[in-house]
């Protein structure tokens, strides 16, 4: 359904050749999928006037020249001690200039009410629209750290995104896509008045490629002591996985964050109630309602973990702009009897569990989950995996929506196969904004069926707003 018509290598202007080292947090990522995230569009204009990818790639190039590592490939190094015996390996960023991949792609007779359709699955052909479905972070030694993917619809095109999740996390990722975008708006736009100097392609702040380290130093090689550093790469496969995009009003929200309030407030945890946030109330809805659809034993032990970035939270502050990894995971407390957590009102007392997970994490805690990688180094792999938890991911802060490359804003926002478990729900902002968010949900066929017979979720659960007509 999905063919590819060619491919092509985008370089960013020469500079000199140097390298970055991965951080604890990078190292950690080597052995996780490629972030998969990608954009609908409704249909572009037609050549001759307007060639996508090429105008695409062209963008790209530009953006490439503050982002530079993206382009690069992951380099080992072998370190010995005095006596020339191996201590380890270590690796970093090899910014030599080897360039992305830019795909385009071809999907016959697929429209864009094929890949959004109302009240139901993520259709599978969405997964051909990512190249790279199998990667995982340690094949960039050989592999791009980005590819884009450019396929085009009967009425639209998708641009997929795929990037190595040790070169970036998704605030990152996010950081350069927009950039990406707001150089192709102007490209389109780059006359010049006469006597005027050329106008900046981009108005966003340099990406922060400097690596974080602890003592506020230039950051060295983290070096793994392992005989190869491929023995610690995990691939697995997960089971077959049903994927839904759910909507959540603003108003829907701010009533699940009410119900906590009020539960909170007549359990007596006050600070509890001062502190909900509606990120928290949704969380707790999901952990409660996926524990359920798994018909769990009473007695059987489940937690709620959440991806969290760091950046703000560090003292100093990190940048916003640090392109790199710098998150971690938070969970809740140790984990609570499945017949607990279910019980009648207690979407509160999770919404506040979650809380505290969250601002637990301050700069100490940081600091000293560093420290204890550092001292016991490990790359994450299904080995992390709970199969009785639920987990949190993205973030709809993320501006998903103001990428827009020269034709419209996106229609709507998917991801490919990589990094979905049973359990995982992650957030997306709301095309129509006003803080509302859209919540990828994906479970096995069994615990999906289920989910889909809770009133207390559905309950909660809002109509989509429509995508626009025609042309953006």
């Amino acid at each position: 359904m999905v063919r590819v018509v060619s491919s092509s290598t985008v370089k960013p202007p020469p500079r000199p050749r140097h390298r970055i080292p991965l951080t604890s947090w990078d190292v950690a990522m080597l052995s996780t999928d490629y972030i998969q995230k990608g954009l609908l569009f409704h249909k572009p204009p037609s050549p001759p006037t307007f060639h996508v990818v090429d105008h695409l790639a062209a963008a790209l190039g530009d953006a490439l020249g503050d982002y530079y590592p993206v382009a690069g490939r992951l380099v080992t190094d072998q370190h010995r001690d005095e006596l020339g015996n191996v201590e380890g390996y270590s690796v970093s960023i090899g910014c030599d200039g080897q360039g992305v991949e830019i795909v385009h792609a071809l999907a016959d007779g697929v429209s864009i009410a094929d890949v959004i359709p109302p009240d139901a699955d993520v259709p599978r052909v969405v997964q051909s629209f990512f190249p790279l479905g199998d990667a995982v972070g340690f094949d960039g030694h050989e592999l791009p750290l980005f590819v884009v993917q450019v396929t085009e619809l009967a009425d639209g095109a998708f641009v997929g995104f795929v990037c190595n999740h040790a070169l970036a996390d998704g605030t990152a990722l996010w950081d350069f896509l927009n950039a990406w975008a707001e150089i192709a708006r102007a490209r389109l736009n780059l006359a010049t008045p006469e006597g005027e100097a050329p106008r900046p392609l981009t108005s966003r702040r340099a990406p922060l490629l400097e690596r974080w380290s602890a003592d506020g130093g230039a950051a060295s090689p983290i070096v793994q002591a392992c005989a190869d550093l491929s023995e610690l790469i995990e691939r697995s496969e997960p089971p077959p996985l049903r994927t839904r995009m759910l909507h959540f009003s603003a108003e829907s929200l701010a009533s699940l964050k009410e119900r906590a309030r009020q539960e909170l407030l007549t359990a007596g945890d006050t600070a509890g109630a001062a502190a909900l946030t509606r990120f928290q109330a949704l969380s707790s809805l999901a952990w409660r309602c996926i524990t359920r659809a798994r018909r769990p034993a009473p007695e059987q032990g489940t937690t709620c973990r959440a991806a969290i970035n760091n950046r703000a939270r560090l003292r100093p502050a990190l940048s916003a702009e640090y392109f790199g990894n710098s998150i971690d995971a938070v969970s809740t407390e140790a984990p609570v009897r499945a017949s607990m957590l279910l019980e009648r009102d207690r979407h509160g007392w999770a919404a506040a569990a979650v809380g505290r997970a969250v601002a637990a994490h301050d700069d100490e805690a940081i600091r000293a989950r560093v420290a204890a990688w550092m001292a016991k180094p490990v790359v994450y792999t299904m080995r992390w995996y709970d199969p009785h938890g639920t987990t949190v991911g993205s973030s709809p802060r993320f501006d998903m929506y103001g990428c827009d490359f020269g034709w419209g804003r996106p229609v709507a926002v998917r991801s490919g196969k990589a990094n979905k478990v049973d359990g995982r729900m992650s957030l997306y902002p709301g095309r129509d904004g006003g803080g509302s968010v859209d919540a990828e949900v994906s479970l096995t066929p069994e615990h999906m069926a289920a989910l889909e017979q809770d009133e207390e979720f559905w309950a909660a659960v809002s109509m989509g707003a429509p995508a626009p007509e025609g042309k953006l």
